[in-house]
């Protein structure tokens, strides 16, 4: 006579895969794994734009900036920067001005997205009144640098795209 195998007895409420514990408890690997593989993509695709590589150079560099502030200074220049509507043209009003009628240099620094930094040359209009285009600027903090193209003095300060003037002027304190 055939002998039949002999089942073992399904444990009571069926297989474990009918079970909500064993899903959840390895949906949590499988979402840090899911997750893990987010943050690397968003690592190498983005550049934080904070790291330099020659920070020595740059410390060093710092004195000619604040002889070109103080030259800023010493020549009275003062800068009124107004802003269109659509943030897409600016217009600079510089008083004190050694050099008029050459092209003045504008750079809206992005304090974090070295990527998003802009160099505007601005174009006399007549007098001393400057003003050029600009690509959009994203919403927030910017550091704005405005110099001539010799880079003999320097006019800097801070611009919130919220506001449609800005104020620069030279700095005497060293």
């Amino acid at each position: 006579m055939k002998r039949q195998p002999q089942r073992t007895p399904e444990p009571e409420g069926g297989p474990w895969y009918k079970h909500p514990w064993p899903w959840i408890l390895m949906a949590i690997p499988a979402a840090s794994l899911v997750l893990g593989g987010i943050m690397l993509w968003l690592a190498l695709q983005s550049d934080d734009g904070l790291v330099v590589d020659d920070y020595y150079k740059q410390g060093l560099a710092i004195n000619e900036v604040l002889d070109k502030k103080q030259r800023a200074a010493e020549l009275g220049l003062r800068a009124v920067l107004t802003f269109s509507e659509d943030r897409r043209v600016v217009r600079v009003l510089v008083h004190g001005q050694p050099t008029q009628g050459a092209p003045l240099l504008l750079r809206f620094v992005h304090p974090t997205r070295a990527g998003e930094d802009q160099i505007v040359t601005l174009h006399p209009l007549g007098g001393s009144m400057y003003e050029s285009t600009v690509a959009a600027l994203s919403a927030g903090r910017w550091h704005v640098v405005l110099e001539d193209e010799a880079a003999t003095w320097r006019l800097s300060g801070t611009w919130h795209t919220s506001a449609s003037q800005l104020l620069l002027e030279g700095s005497a304190a060293r």
